[in-house]
């Protein structure tokens, strides 16, 4: 069968390792990016490594935005069977200072966002009889403060996963999350920029807490996102999988 992938938000950070990874398993892989130019970069890398990569420019918090990124994926490789809905974003602030338009960016970005890329390539994957949805959610949906608006958008993205599972499951589709802990990305370079710390500091904080005594790197988190998107992962559907280094919960 002819693999293609979609993975959002891949220009960069563990969107960028997930896409790397998937080359490597030899699937066709569109990188999906809300920034164009910076896709374009991404996908150019993972053809100079010897993969088949296209890069589509989306937003995929709007529903026509995200259709005419799925045709183009059909047009250029065909229908895709993997969906690896990774774009996010962070806006974090304590409730009291937490306006309605960082509520709505980070809900429509990580959780709308899940939804209509999903709405958008299931009909392929049925059409197909196969299909693969990994969801990337995080730790932090159990909750953690200064973050309500992303723990809410992933909690929701976990409550989805489950939900789609079962609807889907019957046409042999799979949805599985994973919830990464601290990974040595931008964002949480960011984080330790706003903490008022190094990057190196910020990070031996993290591992203190973390049973593994390490953070985790974007290729971690990639290496599951690719078991889940094989057939290995055949009988595995509706999981939520911690890649954190020890128990969160």
């Amino acid at each position: 069968m002819n693999r293609v992938a979609i993975v959002t938000g891949s220009a960069r950070g563990i969107g960028a390792a997930v896409a790397g990874r998937l080359i490597e398993d030899g699937i066709d892989v569109a990188v999906l990016d809300i920034d164009p130019a910076a896709a374009e970069a991404a996908a150019a890398s993972l053809g100079r490594a010897g993969g088949r990569a296209t890069a589509i420019g989306v937003d995929v918090s709007d529903a026509e935005s995200v259709r005419t990124a799925v045709d183009e994926v059909v047009d250029r490789f065909g229908p895709p069977g993997i969906l690896i809905n990774n774009a996010g974003a962070t806006r974090d602030n304590l409730l009291f200072y937490l306006s309605p338009a960082d509520w709505d960016l980070v809900i429509n970005v990580n959780l709308r966002g899940t939804f209509l890329m999903t709405h958008a390539v299931a009909e392929h994957m049925a059409k197909l009889g196969w299909g693969r949805v990994v969801n990337l959610s995080s730790i932090a949906a159990v909750g953690n403060v200064g973050q309500a608006n992303y723990s809410a958008a992933k909690a929701g993205i976990e409550g989805l996963t489950k939900t789609l599972a079962l609807e889907l499951g019957p046409l042999n589709i799979t949805v599985n999350a994973v919830a990464p802990g601290y990974v040595a990305t931008e964002m949480t370079a960011a984080l330790a920029a706003q903490a008022g710390r190094t990057v190196e500091e910020h990070q031996a904080q993290a591992a203190a807490t973390i049973p593994l005594r390490r953070v985790g790197q974007p290729r971690d988190i990639a290496d599951m996102v690719a078991f889940l998107a094989s057939d290995h992962a055949s009988f595995v559907s509706g999981q939520i999988i911690h890649v954190a280094g020890g128990p969160v919960c």
